[in-house]
């Protein structure tokens, strides 16, 4: 299920913003609205949110980002087009209904804190509930398993004053974690942070939403952060979304040259996984398979290694020609004796940096596994110093590559 939705949503500025909304679909530019007086915050935007995912909206200062999320919540109205939480159209809630979807559907993280200075940490987590009605004693409790959850036990009478601002960014995640709705909403959340407290935070906001399921709608204007955090990542630029993916997919297949100079400086061996520039296995044999038909497989794919798997597909081992070779000649009727149950495997989630040791201690291909242990494919270092050897720049705009494009160019 889709928690959010958004379908040709616009959010215009100024006077008779619904004539903004003609003019933009007729094909005004932003900067000619800009010169009648009328702001063009959000164009046209249209994308899912699904369920127990952490969607990234990323795009520089003026992009719409903010103005995006603020719709969400229903603090700023769209002036066209359908927005939806659940199924329910935020674009025709009252404020009653807006303030039941605020209390039961999306909680809010700031990008600086919003506690009250005089209040504890405790607090300030309860707050959000102890302001709905909820007893204290119920309000305590969530208010300190939240806490717990972002690190912060046995800091509940302290004042934020005596947090540091990493602390204080876990008393607002707390906060929302307390209120007990599916969607958090994070606008730039972690942007004042210090570097090694914001890697921190990251860690803490992926480790959370692995364990408790959340859906997470996240706002940034740092590449490196969406990349990071997104599962899926929308790209924005003069309020128009122009690209939605995976951090793979946009570093690979940038939809226009403005996302390609986004991306070509990001570090690639970060982003992309083993499950990004693996290979599929050219075939998959079985333990009970005699050494005739696997050497019969070899001839035919042209490999000299074959993966082992059983019925589920999971990994068990991997043949060798020359093993089977000598056990064809030996009159053997199986593999038993010849399946190398060392083989060295990563998960298909592994970054290409991390790959690298692993890669150079084995002269084997790797086999790429998913988290059953399933055999997904097979990553041989060729393709991994072919991935790593690509240039930081993105490598294809609109399925094309890049330098075939520059070529074309001159």
């Amino acid at each position: 299920m889709n928690a959010i939705v958004a379908k040709s949503t616009y959010k215009v500025f100024g006077k008779r913003p619904e004539r903004g909304v003609a003019r933009l679909r007729d094909g005004a530019t932003r900067d000619e609205l800009r010169k009648e007086g009328i702001t063009a915050a959000v164009i046209d935007a249209s994308f899912e949110v699904r369920e127990g995912e952490i969607f990234v909206v990323m795009g520089l200062s003026g992009s719409g980002k903010s103005t995006l999320i603020r719709m969400v919540n229903g603090l700023l109205e769209p002036t066209a087009g359908e927005l939806r939480v659940y199924g329910d159209d935020v674009v025709t809630m009252n404020h009653q209904q807006l303030r039941r979807m605020r209390r039961e559907k999306v909680s809010m993280v700031f990008q600086h804190f919003a506690l009250f200075p005089h209040h504890t940490v405790g607090e300030n987590a309860a707050y959000g509930l102890r302001i709905q009605g909820i007893g204290r004693d119920e309000y305590e409790r969530r208010a300190k398993e939240a806490l717990r959850l972002v690190g912060l036990k046995g800091w509940e009478d302290s004042l934020p004053g005596q947090l540091s601002g990493g602390m204080r960014q876990r008393v607002g995640l707390a906060r929302a974690l307390a209120a007990g709705t599916n969607i958090m909403l994070m606008d730039e959340a972690f942007s004042a942070l210090d570097p090694l407290i914001k890697r921190e935070m990251q860690d803490q906001l992926v480790e959370l939403q692995h364990k408790l399921g959340k859906t997470i709608l996240f706002i940034t204007h740092d590449l490196n952060e969406a990349m990071r955090l997104g599962d899926r990542i929308a790209m924005m630029r003069d309020g128009r979304i122009v690209q939605i993916g995976t951090a793979e997919q946009i570093l690979n297949d940038p939809a226009n040259d403005y996302v390609a100079q986004f991306v070509q400086d990001v570090d690639r061996t970060r982003v992309l996984t083993a499950g990004a520039v693996m290979t599929p296995p050219v075939a998959l044999i079985g333990s009970g398979q005699g050494p005739r038909s696997v050497h019969k497989l070899m001839r035919e794919h042209q490999t000299a290694r074959l993966f082992v798997v059983n019925r589920e597909k999971r990994l068990c081992g991997a043949v060798d020609e020359e093993a089977v070779v000598a056990a064809v000649a030996s009159g053997a009727q199986s593999l038993e004796g010849i399946i190398d149950d060392q083989v060295v495997s990563v998960p298909e989630h592994t970054h290409l940096s991390e790959l690298l040791a692993v890669s150079a201690g084995t002269p084997k291909a790797l086999a790429v596994v998913d988290d059953d242990r399933r055999l997904v494919g097979v990553l041989a270092r060729v393709t991994l110093l072919q991935a790593l050897g690509q240039t930081n720049g993105a490598a294809h705009v609109n399925g094309v590559p890049r330098s075939a494009m520059e070529v074309s160019a001159r």
